[in-house]
C-alpha cells in the first residue's frame, strides 16, 4: 500500500492489478482499478511509489509502469530501457526526487523528467500469410501493400504489423479496420497481429494505426488492399452464360410448343376440311338420292318407301352431327364467343321452326377467352340435348338460355315453361344420363329442377381450368348432380 501526497491510497495486489482509493477515511470506500484492461503490463503489482509531479510508479512482474492519474496515460519501462533484471521487490523516492528500484538482480536508478509531448509513431505491415502461406514483403516492412488478387479458397488471412518508437517507456497500442467488413476502428489493443477467416468474396482494404502513450495515432495508417475472387459459378461471366443458356432453352421450348400447337391446328383444320368436303358431301348426296328414289317409288311399295325415308332422315342426322364435330375441332372456333354464337344459332334455327319464343343471353361485352376443344364440345352437346328435350317433351311456348362466365366457372342455364319431367324418364332416360356423364367428365355440376306450371330449368356449372380442378371443388362441395321433381 502507498499514500501519495494527495492523501490517496494506492493498493497493489498479486492478481488484481492496481487500485486507488481517493478518500480512505470515508465510511464506504470507492475503488478505482487499473489492470491490463486499462493498459498495465501485468496485474501483479509488487511495489508502489511516486515522483515529484505526482506520477505513480508500479513495479510489476514485467517491469515498471508509470501512471499519470490526471490523464490516465501509462508508460512502461523494461530491461530494454536499462531496468535491472529479476523480480522487483521495492520502490523508493529519495529527497532529491530520484526513484530507486530494487530487484533480485540489482538496483536501478531513475531520474524523472518533465513530460514532453511525443511525436506520433509510424506503423508498418511486417508480414502477411494467405491460407497459411507467407506473402512476400520487404524485410523492413511496408506501409502500403498494393492490391492482391486472391483465389476463392484463399480467404483466410493473417496480417502482422509493428509500430516504431525509440522513446523510453513508450507503450504502443494498435487499432485496425477492414473496409468492406468493419464500420469503425477496433478498440486499442497491444496485439500486433489479426486473423480473418472465411472472408466472403469481394474487395477489402485493411488499415492499421499505432497509438503512443499519449493516445496520439499514427499520421498515416498502414494499408493492405486485396480482392478475394468469387468461385467460378458466382462470377458474372458464368452467371451471364447460365442465364443465356436458360433463355435459349426457354426459347427453344417455347418454339417447340408453338410448332406443336401450329401442327395440331393444321391437323385439326385438315380433318375438319376433309370431314366437311368428303364425308359431308357424301352424306348430303345420300340424303338427296333417298328423297329422289322415294318419290320415284311406286306407292304400292310402302315398305321400300319407308326404308328410303329412314335412310334420308339418318343421313340428315349424320350431316348435323358431323357439322357439330367439324365445328368442335376447327381451331377457328376456340373462343368463348364462338361457343355462344353456335348456341345462339342452333337455338334460333330449332325454336323458330317450332314457333317457340327464344331468348339468348350470352357473355357480356369484352368477356372472351380460349376454351378447350373437349370442353366446348361437351358443353355444346349438353346444350343440344337440353334443346331437344324441350322440343320433344316440354310442349312449352318459351325458352330462355343464359350462358356466361362466373370467375373460374362457365355457367349454362336452359329454362322453359313447359310440362314437368316424368320421374321415370329422368331417371331412366338416355338424354339425362348422357348429360350427367358429360358433366362428370368435365368435373362440372349439373342441376335440373322441374315443377308443374313452372317448367324445367337446367343449370350446368363447369370449371374453366378443366376436370382436375373441377373434381377438387366437387369433392369439397358435394355431389355434382341434383335432380328435383315435384309433381
Amino acid at each position: 500500500m502507498y499514500f501519495d501526497r494527495g492523501g490517496r491510497l494506492w493498493i497493489g495486489s498479486e492478481r488484481g492489478g492496481l487500485a486507488r482509493v481517493d478518500d480512505p477515511s470515508a465510511a464506504a470506500l470507492r475503488f478505482v482499478l487499473y489492470t491490463r484492461a486499462q493498459g498495465l503490463s501485468s496485474n501483479e503489482v509488487r511495489c508502489i511509489t511516486e515522483d515529484a509531479e505526482g506520477r505513480i510508479y508500479a513495479g510489476t512482474g514485467r517491469g515498471v509502469d508509470r501512471l499519470d492519474p490526471a490523464t490516465g496515460n501509462l508508460r512502461h519501462y523494461t530491461t530494454a530501457d536499462g531496468l535491472a533484471g529479476g523480480e522487483l521487490q521495492v520502490a523508493f523516492r529519495d529527497r532529491q526526487g530520484v526513484i530507486w528500484f530494487g530487484s533480485t538482480h540489482g538496483i536501478s536508478r531513475f531520474i524523472p523528467e518533465t513530460e514532453r509531448p511525443r511525436t506520433p509513431v509510424p506503423v508498418f505491415i511486417s508480414s502477411i500469410r494467405l491460407a497459411g502461406h507467407p506473402y512476400a514483403l520487404s524485410e523492413l516492412g511496408q506501409k502500403i501493400v498494393p492490391l492482391v488478387e486472391l483465389a476463392a479458397g484463399e480467404n483466410a488471412i493473417q496480417i502482422d504489423f509493428v509500430g516504431l518508437s525509440f522513446a523510453p517507456g513508450e507503450v504502443l497500442r494498435y487499432q485496425y479496420r477492414l473496409e468492406g467488413a468493419d464500420r469503425d476502428w477496433s478498440a486499442p489493443a497491444a496485439e500486433r497481429s489479426v486473423n480473418y477467416a472465411s472472408l466472403s468474396p469481394g474487395k477489402y482494404r485493411f488499415l492499421v494505426r499505432a497509438l503512443n502513450s499519449d493516445g496520439i495515432a499514427s499520421p498515416e495508417p498502414a494499408t493492405v488492399a486485396f480482392n478475394i475472387l468469387p468461385p467460378v459459378w458466382r462470377r458474372w461471366w458464368f452467371q451471364s452464360a447460365g442465364i443465356l443458356m436458360l433463355a435459349l432453352a426457354g426459347y427453344g421450348i417455347h418454339r417447340l410448343r408453338i410448332t406443336r400447337v401450329l401442327e395440331l391446328e393444321r391437323v385439326r383444320t385438315r380433318i375438319a376440311t376433309d370431314l366437311h368436303d368428303d364425308i359431308g358431301a357424301s352424306l348430303s348426296y345420300m340424303s338427296i338420292l333417298s328423297e329422289v328414289l322415294g318419290r320415284q317409288t311406286d306407292g304400292e311399295r310402302v315398305d321400300q318407301k319407308q326404308a328410303l325415308s329412314e335412310i334420308g332422315a339418318t343421313a340428315r342426322e349424320l350431316v348435323d352431327s358431323m357439322s357439330d364435330v367439324v365445328w368442335a375441332i376447327d381451331p377457328e372456333n376456340d373462343r368463348l364467343r364462338d361457343l355462344a354464337q353456335r348456341m345462339r344459332w342452333l337455338g334460333g334455327e330449332v325454336f323458330q321452326a317450332r314457333k317457340i319464343q327464344f331468348q339468348f343471353q350470352g357473355p357480356v361485352e369484352g368477356e372472351d377467352f380460349e376454351v378447350r376443344t373437349d370442353l366446348r364440345r361437351e358443353i355444346f352437346l349438353i346444350f343440344k340435348e337440353a334443346v331437344n328435350n324441350i322440343i320433344r317433351h316440354s310442349g312449352g311456348t318459351e325458352a330462355h338460355v343464359e350462358f356466361r362466365s362466373e370467375g373460374e366457372w362457365l355457367v349454362l342455364k336452359v329454362a322453359d315453361n313447359g310440362r314437368a319431367f316424368d320421374p321415370s324418364r329422368i331417371h331412366g332416360g338416355h338424354g339425362v344420363r348422357s348429360m350427367r356423364e358429360r358433366a362428370n367428365r368435365m368435373g362440372g355440376i349439373l342441376r335440373i329442377v322441374s315443377e308443374p306450371r313452372m317448367g324445367t330449368t337446367l343449370t350446368l356449372r363447369v370449371p374453366r381450368s378443366g376436370a382436375l380442378a373441377g373434381w377438387k371443388r366437387i369433392l369439397h362441395r358435394g355431389t355434382g348432380i341434383c335432380l328435383r321433381i315435384s309433381l
